[in-house]
């Protein structure tokens, strides 16, 4: 793996991918006044931005301000697409059925009693009553998850995006082993969190399956795309893009899966390399 000050950059980058927490934003959540104008000046230049994030739309507030011409952000770790110019409206979403996800809750419960379950819907989040509470969503039921996920008319309710299961004991990386082996033939697992709390989607789903749908829509290439990641939820997209960094801050997992690595999310190493990107297109168009 090599820095990014010695990596090379693609020629000419269309679209940068960037996940949003540990990666673009500070630990404060905030966007620094540097990396908006980087990310400006990106846009201005005919790079597109892909916001490509584990996040709900509903918390996508962090950033649409700086969501410039397409407005268009990968959420919930690919199953979703989120128009952020439209109050991030949903055009694209990619399911987890419901009957696969009560065959997951069932098996997690065997392989690793004391799993707690949420269920991430398209309108917002619900979960059981020993999963830690979200504060951001008051409006949640709390109930089992096998109630959570019924319909009392087939198709009737709002998609799954996401499962997610906590487990208060378990480390990270070995509930995240275990529950692969156990379902993951049914379903992807992964997680984002420091804490043993699986992110559950439908089979394929990643934020790299999406965001290759949504680059070949536009007939970018992997190899014109640069991505920048930190956690497991990322090492399929840094492992697809052409060029990739994992931040200094990041996963094992995450430096493995990238060709380079920048500087921490708390000293901007996103801007770090689209500062550098910006400045060899600049250099590559000079008069000589």
């Amino acid at each position: 793996m090599t820095s990014a000050t010695d990596s090379p950059s693609p020629p000419a980058p269309r679209l940068i991918a960037t996940d949003l927490d540990g990666t673009l934003l500070r630990d404060d959540k905030t966007v620094s006044d540097r990396t908006v104008a980087v990310l400006a000046a990106a846009e201005e230049a005919g790079i597109e931005v892909f916001f490509v994030t584990g996040r709900p739309a509903r918390w996508m507030d962090v950033v649409s301000d700086h969501v410039h011409g397409h407005g268009l952000a990968i959420c919930a770790n690919g199953a979703a697409v989120a128009d952020l110019h439209a109050d991030g409206k949903l055009v694209k979403v990619r399911p987890l059925e419901r009957t696969i996800a009560l065959d997951v809750v069932h098996t997690l419960r065997a392989a690793a009693p004391g799993t707690s379950f949420a269920v991430e819907l398209a309108t917002g989040i619900h979960y059981e009553p020993a999963y830690p509470p979200f504060h951001l969503d008051p409006g949640a039921t709390v109930a089992v998850a096998e109630k959570l996920l019924q319909e009392e008319t087939p198709g009737s309710g709002a998609p799954v995006l996401k499962l997610l299961a906590h487990h208060a004991e378990l480390t990270p990386d070995d509930f995240l082993a275990l529950a692969r082996t156990a379902a993951g033939d049914r379903a992807s697992f992964t997680r984002s969190s420091p804490t043993a709390l699986l992110e559950i989607s439908g089979p394929g789903v990643s934020k790299a399956s999406t965001l290759a749908l949504c680059c070949a829509e536009r007939g970018i290439s992997p190899a014109e795309v640069v991505a920048f990641g930190d956690m497991p939820n990322d090492v399929e997209m840094l492992n697809w893009a052409g060029t990739s960094y994992a931040m200094g801050n990041a996963h094992p997992a995450a430096l493995a899966a990238a060709s380079g690595r920048t500087a921490t999310n708390s000293d901007d190493g996103v801007a770090v390399v689209i500062e550098r990107i910006l400045a060899e297109r600049r250099t590559a168009g000079a008069p000589r």
